[in-house]
């Protein structure tokens, strides 16, 4: 691995984003779908719909803050609780829930709202559950180097609560562990442990 930089600066890769077209894409629809937009309701009603998805669809950047490990703490860091909002692919529907993100310290630990913003930051897309899932994870080991990282999102779909299978209530829960959090049974049970049934 090569050496961590202490405070890499995360940022999306610059999207090619079109309001005007997607205002016009978002008229498109709700005309096909047979909504009549001269309705004063719903006559702003696709520059709305195009802003909120653009709002959904974008990460913030962020500094990821780290400090020394000075303390050669290494036990468990767990944030419990972190909001989710992200966009299933395939129904471009939401999913909301919340994250429980953990790691055992390395030579560095995190700024702890850091951990925040990375799920937020990997949530801003369409995506599935478990992609997301593992984005957390994997980017927190490459850019930390902790001696392990986990990660479980519990949320609810609402393309399998308000259409499809129309099962509100449901919760689907994922989860990605990576180094000592995935190969040591009692790093492992602790973690998963602490993380049930949270939200």
């Amino acid at each position: 691995m090569t050496a961590l930089q202490l405070r890499p600066r995360i940022a999306p890769a610059a999207p090619s984003v079109d309001a005007a077209a997607a205002e016009r894409a978002a008229t498109d629809l709700l005309v096909a779908l047979g909504l009549d937009l001269s309705a004063e309701h719903l006559a702003d009603t696709p520059r709305r719909m195009a802003d909120a998805l653009l709002e959904l669809t974008t990460a913030r950047e962020f500094d990821l803050t780290t400090f020394p490990n000075d303390e050669g703490y290494d036990e468990l860091v767990l944030v419990e609780g972190i909001p989710v909002h992200s966009l299933c692919e395939h129904h471009m529907l939401p999913f909301v829930g919340v994250a429980h993100v953990g790691y055992l310290p390395g030579d560095r630990i995190l700024g702890l709202s850091k951990l925040a913003r990375m799920v937020d930051f990997h949530a801003r897309r369409p995506q599935t559950q478990e992609r997301l899932t593992q984005s957390v994870a994997r980017h927190l080991q490459e850019l930390v180097g902790p001696c392990g990282v986990g990660v479980v999102v519990e949320a609810d779909h609402t393309c399998l609560s308000l259409r499809g299978a129309r099962a509100p209530g449901t919760r689907t829960v994922t989860s990605a562990l990576m180094g000592q959090l995935r190969d040591d049974p009692r790093s492992r049970s602790e973690f998963l442990a602490l993380t049930r049934g949270r939200s």
